[in-house]
Order: C-alpha cells, then sequence, then structure tokens
C-alpha cells in the first residue's frame, strides 16, 4: 500500500504543491486530487485475495470527481473514518463514498459527503494523526453489504502478533490480478520498538501509529488502499497511513493507531 518510489513522491508533489511535506522515499497512500481511474492497471492490495463486499461491509470507496482515491471505514449509519492525508485540502462539495459495493467504480451506493472533520494535530510531514471524520448527507442504509465496524476503546491494545486484516482497492504490484474487485490480506502486528528501529532514518513511528506486515514482507497495502481498515478481532484497529514501498522486507505497513483518538472520535461524532 506504501509504493514511496521518489519518482511517484515528485509526480504527487508536483500535482499537490507539496513537495517537502515527507521524508524522502516515504509516501503515504494517494493524496485527494490523486484520482484512481476505473481502468487503471494498479492499486490494489498486494499479496492477498479477491473478496465480497459481504465479508468486509464496513469498506467504502472514497470518491472525487467520479474516482476512487482512498478507502474509509463505516463507524456509524452517518459516519465514516479515513485518512487526513486523504482529505487535506479537498473541498467537501467533491467528495462522495461508494457503500455496499465489491467494485469501486460501480454498485452499491453513492453517497455525498455533508462534512470533513480532520484531526487538528494531524501533521503532513510526519503524517501523525492522520485520522479525518466524514459526515455523510444522508445515512448508510444498513444490510449484509454495509455495516458499522466495532471501534476499540481509548488506548486499548493490540497484542504484537495479532494477525490483523486489511482490505482495499490499492496497488496489487501484479497486473494479472483484477483492476476492479476489493482485496484483503492478513498481517500480523509488528513490536512497536521494532518498527520505530525500522523507520529511525524517516522519522520513526509515533504512539498514533500502529506497525502490521510480515519480516519478509509480500503481504501490504499500498497506493489506494489509504484510509481503508486495518481489523483485529473484530474492531477497526488501524487506518491505513503510510511506509516505504509496498510489501518491502523489514518495512512493515504503518496504520494511525484508532485506538489513540477514539475520545476524540465520540467527541466529534457522538460515536
Amino acid at each position: 500500500m506504501f509504493q514511496l518510489l521518489l519518482v511517484v513522491c515528485a509526480a504527487f508533489a508536483a500535482a499537490l504543491g507539496e513537495g517537502d511535506n515527507f521524508y524522502p522515499g516515504v509516501f503515504s497512500r494517494p493524496h485527494y486530487g490523486s484520482v484512481v481511474s476505473s481502468d487503471d492497471s494498479g492499486y490494489r492490495i498486494v499479496g492477498g485475495s479477491q473478496i465480497d463486499i459481504a465479508q468486509a461491509p464496513h469498506q467504502v470507496s472514497l470518491q472525487s470527481r467520479g474516482g476512487h482515491i482512498c478507502g474509509g471505514s463505516i463507524i456509524a449509519s452517518s459516519w465514516v473514518l479515513t485518512a487526513a492525508h486523504c482529505t487535506d485540502g479537498a473541498s467537501v462539495s467533491n467528495l462522495k463514498v461508494r457503500v455496499g459495493s465489491s467494485q469501486h467504480a460501480s454498485g452499491g451506493t453513492l453517497i455525498a459527503v455533508s462534512r470533513i472533520v480532520q484531526h487538528t494535530k494531524y501533521n503532513s510531514r510526519t503524517i501523525d494523526y492522520d485520522f479525518s471524520l466524514l459526515q455523510l448527507k444522508k445515512a448508510i442504509k444498513l444490510g449484509n453489504t454495509s455495516k458499522v465496524i466495532k471501534l476499540p476503546e481509548q488506548n486499548e491494545s493490540t497484542a504484537d502478533g495479532t494477525s490483523c486484516e486489511v482490505t482495499g482497492w490499492g496497488n496489487t504490484q501484479n497486473v494479472n490480478e483484477s483492476r476492479q474487485n476489493l482485496r484483503s490480506a492478513r498481517v500480523p502486528v509488528v513490536n512497536q520498538q521494532d518498527c520505530n528501529r525500522s523507520y529511525s532514518l524517516y522519522g520513526g513511528v509515533t504512539d498514533r501509529m500502529i506497525c502490521a506486515g510480515l519480516q519478509e514482507g509480500g503481504k501490504d497495502a499500498c497506493q489506494g488502499d489509504s484510509g481503508g481498515p486495518l481489523v483485529a478481532n473484530g474492531k477497526l484497529v488501524g487506518v491505513v497511513s503510510w511506509g516505504l514501498g509496498c510489501a518491502q522486507p523489514n518495512y512493515p505497513g504503518v496504520y494511525s493507531r484508532v485506538a489513540a483518538v477514539r475520545d476524540w472520535i465520540r467527541s466529534n461524532s457522538g460515536v
């Protein structure tokens, strides 16, 4: 989920005017404005498998100008949690979410966003506090393909090695895999100190971050998965945020830790 190649960084920086906001070689999933067209050859989970939306009914596609830009999670019938780097600088009038579909480009229901509540401490350089709440103009009709995901309590811990599921429509790094359908991969939680050492050259990780991935690499989120869910034991423990490359050995995916901002979510959404 983190194809952080410098050439990609340069392309996005040129489009967004934010070239000095990131550590060299490190990049979050695509920002607002980096629209993924329905015929793009990338944008899928790496090392995962295709699933039906009923297997991850909390998953939504955040859309702008008709195209998928990020993932998100249903936390209430009128609220979605995504990443701040997906909404930073966005106009609410351009944003919609597609719910209840295995495909980001069709099916389900498109619902307009009425309000963005971006975390006031979000730092686009360190990618800290990478959270945004989206209030929808109308409530989601909940059912088998659209369900609310449970949230952890404030500062609730997730043990090292816990198996997590990450889902999305991000880069698969495999042209033979579907370009349209939702995909899933399972990755274990990585010890925070070990993850911090891995990313020490890039500023390390903060207490608002949680890492998950295989030491040998091969499974990960990638560009286009940003803002999407990392789920463990039926709870939303992380939001796809950033990393070095996609599925690289010794560089796990870095997710925004939901338990670190549970009180903020409650105070701003009532959820």
